[in-house]
Order: structure tokens, then sequence, then C-alpha cells
């Protein structure tokens, strides 16, 4: 995905008003199945998979055992026994790799400690080289979806995943893809999932089917302002193996009643004592040059963090972000600086998510 195809202002405002497209085949796809995957998979990530019908799908985390976060990724249930988890393009390999030597080690509930007595309780792939995908999103995603799949065909709800079969433009031939009602940009929208080679036929009918909609192809850089604006946090930047899900404020994609799980005991410590720091969202009180990540945070000439994440929003037209303060200093309405080239601009910590619809 590049970082604009034309302006990220324009991309933005495309999927705030109407519709965008971004292609996401970049993003790693792994499939686990087998008649333990479920129970595997409930011991690997932080989210309860017993709650999954087939069908739905849930945000969750693969942590280290020191509860830092390894990686967060959304789960679906696609079959009885079949998961597919879409991850982060730069965590593919990090993650295979470590699903699949707890896998090898045997480690299950029954052996948090591994061992060779027991057979790997599941089979994990790794299908990212065969497989795309696009997410589209905006208000206009549903006139779009039907002019795709059919006036008839109704949209899957909200983090779910069903297959459809897509008719190419012009041919005969028909193929199933994988529709999943996701996204990360605040706005309605679907990903769908689709053979490699079926990319670029996929991403020119999207475009267009999507003209009468105003569907412009966006890239990395709006996905990042349409993210901040929303406070969805970025792998890498706001989450990283030294971070847990407890101080990165979503502890609510973690189920400490389930009895085990990689990285538990320690986010129950954290739960039970507090976080030492947590991560929250700012907005700039004057016009400057925009936040940045690294960028000291300040409280009466005090150093209370660092920014993590940080641009000018294109909605609010004001600089945004998203900084690890300490715990003390983390309540809504906490006015802090901002040190932006050696020269301190004020702040102020507000309320998830930084921009709302009118």
């Amino acid at each position: 995905m590049p970082v604009q195809y034309a302006s990220i202002i324009e991309e933005h405002q495309a999927v705030r008003n109407n519709v965008g497209i971004f292609d996401i085949s970049h993003m790693g796809q792994l499939i686990a199945q087998g008649t333990g995957a479920r129970e595997w998979l409930n011991f690997i990530l932080t989210n309860n998979i017993d709650k999954l019908d087939v069908g739905a799908g849930q945000y969750t985390f693969l942590l280290n055992e020191c509860g830092g976060i390894i990686d967060d990724l959304i789960v679906y249930r696609i079959d009885g026994q079949k998961f597919l988890l879409v991850v982060n393009a730069s965590r593919t390999d990090e993650d295979f790799a470590w699903l699949d030597r707890h896998l090898k080690e045997g480690r299950s509930p029954e052996r948090p400690s591994g061992g060779l007595e027991t057979a790997a309780p599941c089979k994990l792939e790794n299908r990212s080289a065969d497989f795309g995908g696009v997410a589209i999103q905006g208000p206009r995603l549903a006139e779009l979806f039907h002019a795709l799949f059919g006036k008839d065909v109704e949209i899957p709800p909200r983090n779910h995943i069903i297959d459809l079969p897509f008719n190419w433009t012009n041919e005969m031939t028909e193929t199933d893809v994988s529709v999943a009602r996701t996204g990360y940009t605040g706005e309605d929208g679907i990903e769908v999932f689709f053979r490699v080679t079926d990319g670029a036929k996929f991403w020119n009918a999207v475009l267009e089917k999507g003209k009468p909609v105003g569907i412009k192809p966006c890239g990395l850089g709006a996905r990042d302002t349409l993210r901040l604006e929303m406070c969805y946090p970025l792998n890498g930047s706001d989450l990283t193996p030294e971070r847990n899900p407890i101080e990165a404020g979503l502890g609510f994609f973690v189920d400490l009643s389930k009895p085990n799980f990689i990285g538990r005991d320690v986010l129950l410590r954290v739960k039970e004592s507090g976080s030492r720091e947590k991560l929250v969202p700012f907005r700039m009180k004057q016009k400057g040059p925009p936040p940045r990540p690294h960028y000291p945070v300040f409280q009466n000439g005090e150093r209370i963090g660092e920014v993590t994440s940080g641009t000018v929003s294109p909605s609010l037209n004001w600089g945004v972000g998203m900084a690890y303060v300490s715990a003390a200093h983390a309540k809504i309405g906490t006015q802090i600086d901002i040190e932006i080239r050696g020269q301190k601009f004020p702040a102020t910590i507000e309320k998830k998510p930084l921009y709302k619809k009118s």
C-alpha cells in the first residue's frame, strides 16, 4: 500500500463522506484448524474464542509471557474447527513462528509448559502469499456492496464473515470471496479476502462499480489519519512487546475469567495493582507543527510521558495524537505540553474517540 495515491486529505475525506478502498494484501492471513484448534487458540489469545459462533470474529491479542503485545489481530471462526487469523503485515512471520513453536512444544491448557507426550492440537498454515485483501470503508458502503454482490444480498453483521460468489465484469466466471464487516477507520466497512491471482481484477471491479458513489483508492497516510481520529492503536507504535493491553486501555479484549492463557498472570497483577502508565488521546490547543512519535510529554515542567502516534486531523483541522503518560496524569481534561523541536505546545487529554460524526 502506498502512502497516498493522490492527496491524503482527499482520500481521508472520501472515506468520511463517501467510500474509499485500501489494498490490505500485505496483511498476514493464518489458518488454524483441527479438533483442538478452538481450545488451543483460547490458550494462545487473550479474548474468549468460546464466544465465537461460526461466521463471527473478534479483536484479540497475541502476548508474550510477560504480557507484552506481540500482535493485535482479528480471529474469525470460518468453520466449526477452522479459524482465520488476520495479523499485521510486519508481524506475520514472527506471529507464525511464535504459534508454530508453541504447537511443536505441545503447549496446551492442560500442559502450559509444553511436553512431547501430546500431539500438536491443530494444524497451522500461513496462507499470506496466496491470498490478498481490500478494505472498503465509508458511509456509502451499502450502495457499493449491493452494486458488487447484488441488491438482494445482505451485508454481513458487524464483526461477522461470510463467503459470497463474485461475478467478474465481462466474464462468464465467478469465484468465492470472503467478506467481513470490519475495518480500521471508524466508518461502516467491509474487508474482502480473495486469492492473490484475483487481486487486480477485484480492485479494478470495485473502482469501476464505485464511481457513482465517489470512490477513491486510499493509502497508508489516510489510513493513519482515519484511525488516529478514532484512537485505534497501531502495532509497532502504540502497541509493542513492552506494552500490555491493560495500560493500552484495551482490557475489554482480554478475558481474565479464562483460567489460563499466555500472559494471564502478569495481566491479572497489572489489573489488581494498576498500570504505571496509560495510553491516552490528546488534542493540541493551538495551531503549530504536528505531534510525532517520541516527542516528550510534560505537565508543569515535569516529563510525564512520550507521544506514540501523532498527526494533523483532516476532519478536526487540529493536531491530535496518542501518548503513554504516567497514570497519575492520565485523567480526561488534563492540560499537558508536547515538546516539538525544543518548544512546548499546549494540549489536552481527551475522551475517545477524538472524532465524532455530527
